[in-house]
């Protein structure tokens, strides 16, 4: 009896267990069936929303009357001759044309799957025409006086230089292009003028100038010069060989002073005419930093590490006990607009004391004006030096390259490593001011480095060579929020890289609120704060310092 319920427990369990086993096998199939899912939809967003991987072409008809209109007002200036030949816009060409009429157009909202941000963060937009001007009681007036104001800018940056100049086809006239300089009351031998016609009775050129005055160092037999000393010169000879000769010794003088201008020289016969530019400037002066010759670098004698601290003496020790046992000798410099400043002390240590909340990049400013050496980094208070941060590969970078400025690499405690590499670009606009444009990404690698890449703005550990940043400089309203301002005031002015393979770890943020300190709670307070007036300065240093009529970024 005892054997025969053995027998039918043990049958029962086993189709317990079948049962239980097809369970399972059933819950795993649609689990996995759920991740193929989920898979395919993203790999579907992904192929949606990056259109670099697709191969569909939109065929649709374009608006070519609007393109043909933008096209011929650009060649229009240089065209001359020939309008009376039709021609066809090559479109795929003709649309990479900048067209000054910039729109700042955010992504459309959709359907986003999870972590879609992720694969293809979307791009968003910022009317600083409606977020400045709503806000002001006088927008007109500030429209009007912006306006003045880049008008005076343009005239004080206009250079003669920049006019585009084209030089006619088998024109019988030799003359520079480009290249020629004189300083400022100074005298030169203008190089390259000739004159290649056919053989005549007599041969005759002149020169005009506005800047200067014309002369000629030697004189050539059987060669007339008149307007010696004058704005205007007249030169002729029945020899085409000693009018050639006597135009190589033909002199420019400038006479009305300016630190950097152009003055454009008229060249002609009596049939043609031609347009060529001297530069009239002082030379650049060189800086140049005595670090020592030595094989290796020196970093003491190349970099200062700059920082700036508010409410926050524990980071900062805890940030300088790092560099110390790296870095035992090298120069700290610290900007400090604590209301109650603490004695931070030791050796080759600089701590300058700020007026109280003075702020973020007024900080930046006066440690960076006290810097000596070749090299300045920038560190936040609350970073750590590990092994991985080698400023001696930042050195490297910036010796053998062409970079002005090379940023890090910021490693959080979750173990996420963050280069922040952004590229910049200005779409012009118009009247109502430009667009800026700012996208995730970089250029290229850099050969030689392959862990450096070329960029326009990079994370908040950079090392930079200290004349260009000095140049640059930091915004002093931007007291409590700002970076990538720099960075755009730097647009055009330094050469920036991004190496991942230097890398500096970041102090921890998480702090539950009973355990934060008063210091801890103040420094949230100020450094997170969302007033209507920190808006207001960011909305109108992009408006009118910048002037900018929106913007957009990833």
């Amino acid at each position: 009896m005892t054997a025969n319920l053995t027998a039918v427990e043990g049958s029962r369990n086993k189709r317990i267990s079948f049962k239980e086993t097809a369970e399972m096998r059933k819950t795993s199939k649609k689990c996995l069936g759920l991740i193929v899912v989920i898979f395919v939809g993203l790999l579907a967003l992904f192929h949606i929303q990056c259109p670099s991987f697709s191969t569909e072409v939109d065929i649709r008809p374009r608006q070519e009357g609007t393109m043909k209109k933008i096209f011929e007002g650009k060649i229009r200036d240089i065209a001359g001759a020939y309008s009376d030949v039709p021609y066809h816009i090559k479109e795929e060409v003709a649309s990479h044309l900048a067209q000054n009429t910039c729109v700042c157009v955010a992504d459309k909202e959709t359907f986003r799957l999870p972590f879609a941000d992720l694969i293809n963060p979307r791009i968003w937009a910022h009317n600083l025409d409606k977020a400045f001007l709503e806000s002001h009681p006088d927008p007109k007036g500030v429209k009007r006086h912006r306006a003045e104001e880049y008008s005076s800018f343009q005239g004080r940056s206009f250079s003669p230089a920049d006019v585009l100049i084209v030089a006619d086809a088998n024109s019988p006239l030799q003359y520079p292009t480009q290249g020629v300089e004189v300083r400022p009351l100074k005298t030169i031998i203008i190089p390259g003028l000739g004159l290649k016609e056919e053989t005549g009775s007599n041969h005759t050129v002149s020169l005009t100038a506005k800047l200067g005055t014309f002369d000629v160092a030697a004189t050539v037999d059987h060669v007339s010069v008149k307007g010696e000393g004058e704005k205007h010169i007249v030169l002729s000879s029945p020899l085409l060989s000693a009018l050639n000769r006597q135009l190589q010794f033909v002199t420019y003088s400038n006479t009305i002073f300016h630190p950097k201008t152009a003055d454009t020289v008229e060249f002609s016969t009596k049939s043609h005419q031609s347009f060529f530019t001297i530069k009239v400037g002082h030379g650049t002066i060189p800086t140049l930093y005595n670090s020592g010759n030595q094989r290796e670098y020196n970093i003491s004698a190349l970099v200062t590490i700059t920082t700036k601290t508010f409410l926050r003496y524990d980071k900062l020790k805890d940030l300088i006990d790092s560099i110390r046992q790296y870095y035992p000798t090298v120069t700290i410099m610290i900007a400090d607009d604590n209301e109650h400043p603490q004695p931070v002390t030791g050796p080759n240590i600089e701590h300058y004391i700020m007026p109280f909340g003075k702020g973020w990049f007024a900080g930046r400013n006066l440690v960076v004006s006290q810097v000596t050496t070749k090299y300045v980094l920038w560190v936040d208070d609350d970073f750590i030096f590990t092994a991985n941060t080698k400023l001696e590969k930042m050195v490297d970078i910036l010796e053998k390259t062409t970079l002005d400025l090379v940023g890090g690499a910021v490693r959080e405690v979750t173990g996420y490593t963050a280069t922040y590499r952004h590229t910049i670009s200005v779409e012009e606009g118009g009247e109502q001011g430009d667009c800026l444009h700012i996208r995730k990404g970089s250029y290229h690698v850099i050969e030689g480095f392959p862990n450096c890449v070329v960029a326009d703005a990079v994370i908040n550990f950079f090392m930079g060579r200290t004349e260009k940043v000095r140049h640059v400089g930091f915004n002093p309203r931007l007291a409590r929020k700002g970076h990538l301002e720099f960075f755009i005031d730097a647009l055009g002015s330094l050469h920036i890289g991004s190496c991942s393979d230097v890398i500096v770890s970041h102090a921890s943020k998480i702090k539950l609120p009973w355990g934060q300190t008063e210091d801890q709670k103040a420094y949230k307070k100020f450094r997170y704060s969302s007033s209507t007036a920190d808006s207001a300065v960011h909305n109108e240093v992009f408006y009118f310092k910048n002037r900018f009529k929106c913007m957009t970024s990833q």
